[in-house]
Order: C-alpha cells, then sequence, then structure tokens
C-alpha cells in the first residue's frame, strides 16, 4: 500500500512539473484567444531565442510599457517600446488582438492605451516576435512575405536602430522612420533629439535638437555621406546600403558579423548617436564612436565659407579667398559671422571670375543646391560659371571617377576639413586674382621644398661630421649633460613599431590634436603609449625635445610619466606610461555601457589628485609652469584611478618671481580657456585655475562646458551652475550618477569651488594652494563673483586694451635653459 502510495505521489509530481514547464514555456506568438496579459510569467521569445517582447519598468519608475529586448543579455537593453508616451498604471495592462484585428494595448477596465493600427484586414490575425526583432502582425496564413505584414514595429523604431530596419522614407504612404530619444533612463517617451533622414536634392542623414539643425552627415555620394570619417565608418554602417527610388528612399545595414550583436541608439543625454557593440567577455555593452564625434560636428560651427579643421587650435579657418566678416569677433572665437571674399569678383568676366578646388571637404549644406545625376564635371562647371548666383559645384556620385552635378546657390556652410581619400572636391567661385595667389603660393611653396630639402641634407652632413668628431675627443666632465642623457631614453623606431604591430587602427587609443596615440607592448612586456605627432603639429625638434626633457624631469604621483621619445627622420613620437583606464573624459561623459559610471568618492579622489598635481606645478616645483591645456581628455587615470595630468606640449614655464606673461599666439582648447588669455593673450597660474574650475564642474555635473545648452536657456555650462547657485538649487546642478552615492555637502562644496576658480577677474579666482586646503577642511568659503563665459559669447570691449594679437593653429612650447626639480 505504502509503495503504491509513492508512485502516485511520485507521479502527481512529474504532472505538475511538467505543467509547470510548459506554462513557463516563452511563445512568439499572441492570438485573439491568447493575449499577453501583465504579472504573469509568459513573455514573447523569437523563435530562436534572440529577443523577447513584455511588460517592463524602466529605471525607477513605476509606470509599465510593452517593450522589445535582448533575449540571452543580461544587461537589459531595451530596443524598442510600444507605449511611449502613454504608460500603464499598475499591472493591469494586456496587449491582445481585438475584433478588427488590430494590435491594442489595454489597461485597467479595457481602456485602450495604444494601437498599432492596420488598414489591411486578416481573416486569422496573430502577431509574432521574429529573430531580427521585427513584432509583425500578419495573417496567420501567410508565413513568409514581409510585404504582407498588416503592421510591423520596424516601420516604428523609437530610439534604436537595429539591422534590417529601413531608416527613412516610404514615399507611397508618407511614412517616416525616424529615431527620437528617450526623454531620461526612466522615461521611454520620446524626447527633443531625434535623428532622420532628410529628401534633400541629395539624401542625408540629420540630427535635431527641437527645432535647430544639431548636426548633419552631409549629402550621399554614392559610397557613403560625405561627412563620414574613415575612422568613423564603423558607426554609421557595416555594409551600409542607400536604397532612392520613386516609391522609398531609405538607408539599411547589416552587420559583417552575423554574431555581432551590433546597435545603433539615439542617446539624448550625450546628444550623440552611439554605435553599441555588446561585447560577451566583458559582459558590457561597449560604444565605438560617437555622432557627432567632435565639435566640428556640430552644425554650422564656422559659418558661411568657414572651414572647420579639428586639428588646429583655433578649429575654425576661412577658405583660402576668404578673410573673416568681423576681424574682432572672429579672435574671439565668435565665428558665427563667418567669413566673405577676400576679393572681388564680376561674374562670366575673363580674369576675375574663377573656381578654386578644395580637397578632403565635407560638402555644404545642401539646402539650396540643384541636382543633376547624369552631367559631366565640365559640364557642371560650364552651367555654374553661367548662372551668377552659383558659388560653387562638384559630382553628386564619386564611384568610377566621378560623375553628376550638384550646384550650391548662395553662402556656403557646415563644411569640415577631411583627410583627401575621405572628404570630396568641391569647386568654389573666387575671385581669379585670389586663384593666381594660390597657384603661385604653390610653386613658390615648392621651390621652399627644393631649397629646405638641399639645406637639410647639407645640415645632417656637417651634423654627422660634428658628431663623428665630438666621438674622437675626449668627454667633458659634465654631470648635468651625463644626467640629461640618462634621463632621455631613445627608442628605436623598429621597437616601436613592432610593439604597435606596425601602428595598427587595432591598436589606437585616441585622436588628439598633435596626432594619434598607441598602445604598445615592448618585448618585456611593457605596456607603454605611443603619442605619434602628425606632420600638422608644427613642432620643431628643439621644442620636442624641450618637451621630453621637461616631462622625464617632472616627478608627482599626479603626472604622467614620459618614459623617453623616438626620433627617426619625419617621425617624432613620445613615450608614455600605459594608462589602462584611459582618459578622464571616457568616465565623465562616455556611455555607461562602455565604462562603468564613476561614484562620488572616486570623483572626489580624482578631483584632489588633479588639484594637488596642479599646485606641484604652480609651487612645489623648482620653476613655475602653467599647463595651459587643462581638460578632462588630458587626465589620465590608472588601475588604480589615480589622476595623470598629461600632455605638457602647450606649456609654460615661467620665472619663479614671473606673476603672468602676455603672448600674441593663443593655445589651449577653447572651452576651458581664461577670458583674459582668449582675449587678450593674458596667462598665469590662475589661467590654470580656471580651466580646473571648469574640470570641477564637469566632474561633479557630469556634462560638458562646452557644446552644453541648458533647457529653455541660452547658458553654458559655467552659466547653468552659475544660475541655479543664485536660483538656491545647486543641488539640481549634481550628476543623477552620483546621487545616491554622494555626500551632497561636499558635492556643493566642490561645486562652490568651481565657481570661485572660474570667476571672471583673475585677482579673486584662489591660487591652487587655497584650492588644495578649501578641499581638504570644512571651513567657510566666501561667496564667488560672477563668472567669466556665462554665454557662448559674450561681446566684450577689447579696445581699452592695446594687444593685437593673432591666434595660433600650433602647438608652441617655451624653450628655457632652466629646469624644474
Amino acid at each position: 500500500m505504502a509503495i503504491l502510495l509513492c508512485a502516485h505521489v511520485y507521479s502527481y509530481t512529474i504532472m505538475v512539473l511538467l505543467l509547470s514547464s510548459l506554462l513557463a514555456t516563452a511563445v512568439d506568438i499572441i492570438t485573439q484567444s491568447q493575449p499577453l496579459v501583465d504579472g504573469g510569467t509568459t513573455t514573447l521569445v523569437s523563435e530562436n531565442g534572440k529577443f523577447e517582447l513584455g511588460f517592463f519598468s524602466p529605471g525607477s519608475s513605476t509606470n509599465r510599457y510593452i517593450g522589445i529586448w535582448f533575449k540571452n543579455i543580461p544587461t537589459r537593453r531595451i530596443v524598442w517600446v510600444a507605449n511611449r508616451e502613454k504608460p500603464v498604471k499598475g499591472n493591469s495592462g494586456k496587449l491582445s488582438i481585438n475584433t478588427e484585428g488590430n494590435l491594442v494595448l489595454l489597461s485597467q477596465n479595457e481602456t485602450v492605451v495604444w494601437l498599432a493600427n492596420s488598414t489591411k484586414k486578416a481573416s486569422s490575425p496573430i502577431v509574432q516576435l521574429l529573430d531580427s526583432g521585427n513584432l509583425v502582425l500578419k495573417d496567420e496564413q501567410d508565413q513568409i512575405s514581409p510585404q504582407n505584414y498588416l503592421w510591423q514595429s520596424f516601420d516604428y523604431p523609437s530610439d534604436t536602430l537595429l539591422p534590417g530596419i529601413k531608416f527613412g522614407w516610404d514615399l507611397r504612404t508618407g511614412l517616416n522612420r525616424h529615431l527620437t530619444a528617450w526623454k531620461s533612463w526612466d522615461d521611454p517617451s520620446p524626447g527633443d533629439f531625434r535623428s532622420e533622414l532628410m529628401l534633400h536634392n541629395l539624401p542625408e542623414m540629420v540630427l535635431w535638437e527641437g527645432s535647430t539643425e544639431y548636426h548633419r552627415s552631409g549629402p550621399w555620394n554614392g559610397l557613403d555621406f560625405s561627412g563620414t570619417p574613415t575612422t568613423m565608418e564603423e558607426l554609421v554602417h557595416n555594409n551600409l546600403t542607400l536604397v532612392s527610388n520613386e516609391d522609398e528612399v531609405y538607408f539599411i545595414y547589416t552587420p559583417d558579423n552575423e554574431s555581432e550583436v551590433s546597435i545603433r541608439v539615439l542617446n539624448q543625454t550625450k546628444h550623440a548617436l552611439q554605435r553599441l557593440v555588446w561585447i560577451e567577455d566583458g559582459k558590457t555593452w561597449k560604444s565605438f564612436g560617437d555622432i557627432p564625434r567632435d565639435n566640428c560636428e556640430i552644425y554650422n560651427l564656422c559659418g558661411a565659407f568657414g572651414n572647420c579643421i579639428i586639428v588646429d587650435t583655433a578649429i575654425c579657418q576661412c577658405l583660402k579667398g576668404f578673410k573673416p566678416k568681423s576681424p574682432k569677433n572672429w579672435e574671439m572665437f565668435d565665428w558665427t559671422g563667418g567669413c566673405v571674399h577676400s576679393e572681388l569678383w564680376s561674374c562670366k568676366v575673363k580674369g576675375k571670375d574663377s573656381f578654386l578646388k578644395f580637397s578632403g571637404l565635407k560638402l555644404p549644406d545642401i539646402t539650396k543646391s540643384w541636382v543633376n545625376t547624369s552631367m559631366t564635371l565640365e559640364e557642371c562647371k560650364a552651367k555654374c560659371w553661367e548662372n551668377c548666383s552659383c558659388t560653387a559645384y562638384a559630382n553628386s556620385d564619386i564611384r568610377r571617377g566621378g560623375s553628376g552635378c550638384v550646384m550650391w546657390f548662395g553662402n556656403l556652410t557646415d563644411m569640415k576639413q577631411m583627410s583627401n581619400d575621405v572628404g570630396q572636391d568641391l569647386y568654389i567661385r573666387i575671385a581669379s586674382a585670389e586663384l593666381a595667389n594660390h597657384e603661385g603660393n604653390n610653386e613658390y611653396n615648392i621651390k621652399i621644398i627644393v631649397i629646405s630639402v638641399t639645406v637639410s641634407g647639407v645640415l645632417v652632413m656637417l651634423l654627422t661630421f660634428y658628431i663623428y668628431r665630438s666621438k674622437r675627443k675626449p668627454k667633458a666632465n659634465n654631470d648635468e649633460s651625463s644626467e640629461e642623457d640618462l634621463e632621455l631614453p631613445l627608442f628605436d623606431f623598429t621597437i616601436i613599431a613592432n610593439a604597435t604591430h606596425n601602428f595598427s587602427i587595432d591598436n589606437m587609443l585616441g585622436q588628439g590634436g598633435f596626432g594619434p596615440v598607441y598602445k604598445g607592448i615592448l618585448n618585456d612586456g611593457q605596456e607603454i603609449a605611443i603619442k605619434r605627432l602628425s606632420q600638422n603639429s608644427h613642432q620643431g625638434m628643439e621644442e620636442f625635445k624641450n618637451e621630453v626633457i621637461l616631462c622625464a624631469k617632472l616627478q608627482h604621483r599626479n603626472l604622467a610619466k614620459v618614459l623617453g621619445c623616438c626620433i627617426q627622420g619625419e617621425e617624432k613620437m613620445l613615450i608614455y606610461e600605459y594608462m589602462p583606464n584611459k582618459s578622464l573624459d571616457l568616465f565623465i561623459f562616455g556611455s555607461s555601457t562602455q565604462t562603468t559610471p564613476l561614484n562620488w568618492s572616486q570623483r572626489f579622489y580624482i578631483i584632489c589628485g588633479i588639484a594637488r598635481g596642479l599646485l606641484y606645478l604652480h609651487q612645489d616645483s623648482r620653476l613655475r609652469i602653467i599647463h595651459r591645456d587643462l581638460k578632462a581628455s588630458n587626465i589620465l587615470l590608472d588601475n588604480e584611478l589615480n589622476p595623470k595630468i598629461s600632455d605638457f606640449g602647450l606649456a609654460k614655464i615661467f620665472g619663479r618671481d614671473q606673476i603672468e606673461e602676455n603672448t600674441k599666439r593663443i593655445v589651449g582648447t577653447y572651452g576651458y580657456m581664461a577670458p583674459e588669455y582668449a582675449i587678450y593673450g593674458l596667462f598665469s597660474t590662475k589661467s590654470d585655475v580656471f580651466s580646473f574650475g571648469i574640470l570641477l564642474l564637469e566632474i561633479v555635473s557630469g556634462k560638458k562646458n562646452r557644446g552644453f545648452s541648458s533647457p529653455n536657456q541660452s547658458l553654458n555650462l559655467v552659466g547653468h551652475a552659475w544660475r541655479l547657485w543664485k536660483e538656491g538649487i545647486p543641488n539640481k546642478f549634481i550628476d543623477a550618477n552620483v546621487e545616491e552615492s554622494c555626500i551632497e555637502l561636499e558635492v556643493l562644496r566642490c561645486l562652490h569651488i568651481g565657481l570661485l576658480c572660474v570667476q571672471h577677474n583673475p585677482n579673486d579666482r584662489p591660487n591652487m594652494a587655497s584650492v588644495v586646503v578649501m578641499l581638504s577642511s570644512e571651513g567657510d568659503l566666501p561667496q564667488p563673483k560672477e563668472p567669466g563665459f556665462l554665454l557662448e559669447y559674450i561681446p566684450i570691449n577689447a579696445e581699452s586694451y592695446n594687444c593685437n594679437h593673432t591666434i595660433d593653429s600650433m602647438n608652441r612650447i617655451s624653450i628655457t635653459e632652466l629646469e624644474p626639480r
């Protein structure tokens, strides 16, 4: 009897387990008799288990939404949301097919919250989640034809672009498939940041901030968008295809590697379109770049006929044949007025009307343009020359040597200098005199090059002879010279090339105005970082050596250590200790999927370390050193997040009693420069204090000063902080990522110190010794006065100061015989 009872119990247990398993098994379809109800364990899962659909609550919100996410990725990434604008309250939601055959989301009392309306009807409608991530409404009898879908989520993307989505227009129905960012991590409702394909004469992708154009990709040129640099190709496309006909205009991408999980996400916080790839080994999403990548990709930064060159200190330059419309504003980094012709030209008058070729450009805004795809370039030139309103022309398609014609009328705006093998050739109308000057300068430059090469050859022979004679002479008893040789190791070029796999792009850590930075591994296993100076850096040999010697002799735990250099021919490289955590900007401004956000204790530790490093430069070393380019990307982080101030290419050495200096060549990074330096060329230790204040505000807020725009205000980050401070609500300035981990009084004290550091008058700013004390104590602080550069541009009367200065686009380093301790 006991054995029989045990058998019954065992059979019952097996039945319960099997029933539970069946009930918990996810399905991939919804029918009219089988809805999806919130609060249950059932979700929709695609056939091969790649995507999952169900109810969710974002972040700390209690609102309920229907969304799609990757099934087997532990970090839930929502790729589509149905009811973005109308959340369901509580667990009363039900996703079902109504009697009309439409997909509906119902809340309590069967109220319709969201409806996927179809103009077609099906006898047996079902909703199915596909392995592509597409949710489709179709007839149960039609299993394979996408053209017969009654409705599909791919036609209504939210903030994420999946492979296979047609990004663009269905001209037959007027459907515009575009992306709109979430308002916040807790709120998937549409924000004011969106991306769409614009139907100009040539298609191009545009990012919008509300009704303001924020970035454009440049027009499609047959292969790519003309403003897409080589290092960003993977960001916009893997196998990108553009389709343009009388029915549709869209682009679609498919990954090169089918096993790669890759998405494009529009990020409201970063104001960027990001390419994210899931890294299985690290169990994290990694960002492979943002659009826009840099300030030159912000729409029309340089005004009419201005060319944005990111590697220059003053990134906006007038094109050849043009000059600033307002030289005074241009020198104060207000480029909005743009440029005008340097010489007057007369339309269709021979000798006074010509075209100058510009290579490697992102093509101008094509809103006011005309396109003919069948014309040759010569025909395009003739037609533009005949029309006095035509200001430029180019090929509309660069494939197979180029074809088609695009002509511009009026001012040319939103141009960017790119490499010649990426950008396009653009022919701009200028006065013939300017063309002659340009060609004459080219001939002159060729002569100069020939002479320079000849002279250099003679100097090299003389230098070789001198070294040979010097080696034969007895060495002088010069301890200082010997010490310098020991402190300036020279690396062989072959060793560096091998360490970086011949400067492979896979080893590239980043790109700056000086050139690229690579990671390398020496034969003994030591990891190094190599800063390879580009040809455009204009650093001479003596200046280069001066920088290496200076950096090698600076000894402080919060300064990056230079291990040596490599000099061979035109190659000049600096060898640094490798920092595995790269730079601070990746943690503060980078995607939370790329790096783990820093908590407040980590940020405060970094702030204090930077302050100590600056104090050493200003006071504790034998000489007073002004960094002049302090910013988040120049703060490197080691394994333990110790901050290291780096890049002393623009540093200036002061005498011990020297207070300030004036220069006509302004170098540094716009957004971190003190007002007196950017406008008048005056710099001192207080200039670095101003930059430190900007950096402090960025660390507290998690936002960049440059490019930041507060809601409903024309203020930059400094102005935003000042407004919140004056209104008595400074806690609203704190980065949401640290609100839970921070000591509010400590954060607000750092904000207070930051405002003291960015005061307009340098005399009002504290020195770094005072800043270190303020950070380490709890005493009362003085009230800050109005900061400098509250707005993106504040007109200042510079006439009262007799200083005619120019903006320097090159890295300049002071040279001195003096050496720090």
